[in-house]
């Protein structure tokens, strides 16, 4: 009688190794040690110490972005400069080509006006048999001196309209050399004009698209909630001439206690305006200006608060002297901290468009407490201490 096949259990350990959990934990940790130097991303559960998060990596993108915004403005504002100054010059040109045109017109005329007076003048002489004084003498005369004495000034007349003639030839033809020569140069002028004119454009849309990826990585920070300072010494390494250090040296030399927020601006929502975007009325004075344009403390102070999101987006409030506050609103980054102290001039940040925004611009305002709700017209508060707008 045939037994029934029971595989034994002894068949498999025969025929390979006993992977007892014994066994797989120091494989495991074996696997470990090979992997784990390579520094693969999360591999065995362990993140690699050169993967850095994007919120490691964020300030450092921000310094480049907020430097490039800097570097291309300047790139920028040259181009177009150039360009201006090749449309006067072209301007010019052309202003110099009709007056030359309009002057060789005249001279023409009055060429052809002396050609004709000198024609008569021939006739006149052809006729009386060469004599041609004015007055024909009434009886013959033996004195010869006295005939030429009567016709002296008819020829005197003949000799300055042939100076008077030549003088007209010779401005015509160098009237004509000019419009010649500005006729020659016009196409290279208009070439010039093209050229700079795309180089505008390109500078253009180069400076716009840095300025659309900082707003991004404005709202990026309010996002995660990190609205962190610039470093100031890599952000002035990075943009080079344009970066705020000297600027900050020349705001701490400024001989006037206060000055303005920006440079060069439009101003836009005054204090106590209405509209569907305020509920109580406009709290500030809002200066049109682009992102990335440097942003600076209207007097001496220390920065009591720093904001991250809400209605402002990015925002900083200085305390003044007297109690006094200012507020800097919808940045696009800072460059100080609560309890930094600040000069008048001194740059604190870059403008933007957080918050409740509509578009680029800093929203100002001065206030009797750092909370909102006690702002004052700041405009009438600047120009009470010597600063217009």
């Amino acid at each position: 009688m045939r037994r029934p096949y029971r595989p034994s259990r002894r068949s498999h350990r025969t025929h390979g190794s006993r992977w007892t959990p014994r066994h797989r934990r120091v494989v495991l940790g074996a696997l470990c040690l090979a992997v784990c130097p390579l520094g693969l991303p999360g591999a065995l559960g362990t993140p690699a110490a050169s993967a850095a998060s994007p919120a490691a990596r964020a300030p450092d993108r921000l310094v480049r972005v907020s430097s490039e915004v800097f570097r291309l403005a300047g790139e920028a504002g040259r181009a177009r400069q150039r360009y201006e100054t090749e449309v006067r010059e072209v301007k010019e040109q052309t202003a110099g080509v009709r007056r030359v045109a309009r002057q060789l017109r005249q001279q023409r005329i009055v060429s052809s006006a002396l050609r004709e007076d000198a024609g008569a003048a021939a006739r006149a002489q052809y006729r009386t048999g060469g004599f041609t004084a004015a007055k024909a003498p009434a009886a013959a005369s033996d004195d010869p001196v006295e005939l030429l004495g009567s016709q002296s000034p008819a020829e005197r007349r003949r000799e300055l309209l042939a100076a008077a003639l030549g003088e007209t030839d010779r401005r015509s033809r160098e009237l004509a050399a000019r419009e010649q020569a500005a006729a020659a140069s016009w196409p290279a002028a208009e070439e010039d004009l093209a050229r700079l004119r795309a180089e505008r454009r390109v500078a253009d849309r180069r400076l716009a698209a840095a300025r659309g990826r900082l707003d991004a990585m404005a709202r990026a920070a309010i996002a995660r909630g990190r609205c962190e300072p610039l470093d100031r010494e890599k952000f002035t390494a990075a943009a080079g001439a344009y970066g705020p250090a000297a600027v900050d040296t020349a705001g701490a030399a400024e001989e006037a206690e206060w000055a303005r927020p920006v440079l060069e601006y439009e101003l836009s929502a005054g204090y106590g305006d209405s509209g569907a975007s305020w509920a109580r009325g406009h709290t500030g004075q809002d200066f049109a200006v682009p992102t990335g344009t440097p942003v600076r403390s209207v007097g001496a102070g220390t920065v009591v608060s720093a904001g991250c999101g809400g209605p402002f987006g990015i925002s900083l409030v200085i305390r003044h002297a007297e109690g006094w506050y200012s507020q800097y609103a919808h940045l696009s980054a800072s460059f100080v901290a609560p309890g930094d102290q600040v000069l008048p001039g001194q740059w604190i940040g870059l403008s933007g468009t957080t918050g409740n925004s509509t578009g680029p611009h800093l929203h100002f305002e001065i206030r009797t407490k750092p909370g909102y709700g006690s702002a004052v017209d700041p405009v009438a508060w600047l120009r009470a201490r010597g600063v217009r707008l």
